[in-house]
């Protein structure tokens, strides 16, 4: 009798999510050809082949009153992953980042289905704010695969689920990161490439734009010689396009990783919204300047993160050598000043590209299994495929 393929049930919440469940595919079909997946992702899982229950766009929202106000859907979408893995059965659920969604999908299914393994991939930041996570989580996931070094023993201390370190998967892309000898030239010649990037959510885009393109006008109003790019995820290019018909002062749009990469190999600095994109643009190399917002609801809850930065560049460097600005300090005059002295050798500059030069090995797993190789091989082992090493 034929032994039955593996089956995976996979949940991406949104697009970083997304790239991370693309690359884990990846790699889970090395180790288990024949293995079935199938669940919510985006462009790039289903790229992979996968048959997404519904556009990642439906549930791809960030922050409390973002939830709030598309909760009726959520709670459909929910509802309707919940029963999709039940009825599926797999060998396990994977839950990849997108606490908001993700976490109350594997809440649902735990108490419908208790037999089923459950894989956090992503930890949430429990070590930033809302610690109580950390132990409620024990309920509902069997292992935490987190992607940056310090989280592990942050789990054992919070009492949450068993914690492996599996390494970020963007040291996978360093090739693609990092500037070959010609694109290094470009990167110190005139004009100037410059990021701006405003972040891949609609909250983020609706909050930063405007500050953004006044920042632009401002660097722009000093003469200085810019070629200006702004990478763009596709489901917002209309609102990013819109909000450019009023910008005296326009940026390129590029869409697609292949442009956004090459964009980041070539780029003197960056304009940036906190997140994942910090991260992608220490390992290229490019010193940056951080801006977010929050409505007011999430500043009042913020005031419990206790953190002693919001860039995720700075927490795995283990200091501030990247300038950011939250709320009413991200205004165009702040930003655009600690902006200026990136565009040419000094201090300011020299210091975030001097501390950016070994970043990758701080965010790679012990040994040379490259991340999504060490992430598959431990959803695997939950899933009963593979004996722990």
């Amino acid at each position: 009798m034929t032994e039955k393929p593996m089956r995976l049930f996979l949940v991406a919440g949104e697009k970083s999510g997304d790239l991370l469940g693309a690359k884990l595919m990846q790699a889970l079909r090395r180790l288990a050809p024949d293995a079935q997946i199938e669940g919510v992702g985006g462009e790039a899982m289903i790229r992979e082949g996968l048959r997404s229950l519904f556009p990642l766009e439906d549930i791809a929202v960030m922050g409390f009153t973002s939830v709030i106000a598309h909760l009726p859907r959520l709670l459909k979408r929910i509802d309707e992953t919940a029963r999709a893995v039940v009825n599926s059965k797999p060998d396990a659920l994977v839950i990849i980042d997108s606490p908001d969604f993700t976490h109350r999908v594997a809440r649902k299914v735990r108490a419908r289905a208790p037999s089923i393994p459950i894989v956090d991939y992503v930890s949430p930041s429990v070590w930033a704010w809302r610690p109580g996570r950390a132990p409620a989580m024990r309920a509902y996931v069997d292992r935490v695969l987190a992607l940056f070094p310090f989280e592990p023993a942050a789990h054992e201390k919070l009492g949450g689920p068993p914690c492996v370190f599996v390494g970020h998967p963007l040291v996978e892309h360093l090739d693609e990161l990092r500037p070959d000898a010609e694109e290094l030239r470009e990167r110190e010649s005139d004009p100037a490439v410059f990021l701006l990037m405003p972040g891949s959510r609609r909250s983020e885009i609706e909050r930063l734009m405007p500050v953004f393109g006044q920042v632009l006008h401002r660097v722009a109003q000093h003469g200085r010689r810019m070629e200006v790019i702004l990478p763009a995820v596709s489901h917002l290019e209309d609102a990013i396009r819109e909000e450019l018909r009023s910008w005296p002062y326009k940026p390129e749009v590029v869409l697609g990783d292949r442009a956004k990469l090459a964009a980041f190999r070539r780029a003197r600095a960056a304009l940036v919204a906190s997140g994942t994109a910090t991260l992608e643009l220490a390992l290229a190399g490019v010193p940056m300047v951080v801006a977010y917002k929050v409505s007011r609801i999430e500043e009042l809850a913020k005031h419990f993160i206790d953190v002693p930065s919001i860039v995720l560049a700075n927490l795995v460097l283990g200091e501030n050598v990247v300038p950011e600005f939250i709320q009413r300090d991200c205004n165009e005059v702040a930003l655009a000043n600690a902006l200026a002295p990136l565009f040419t050798h000094g201090a300011q500059r020299d210091r975030q590209v001097d501390a950016f030069r070994d970043i990758d090995r701080t965010l790679s797993p012990p040994g040379d299994e490259p991340p999504s190789m060490a992430a598959a091989r431990n959803v695997l082992e939950v899933a009963g495929a593979l004996l722990t090493r």
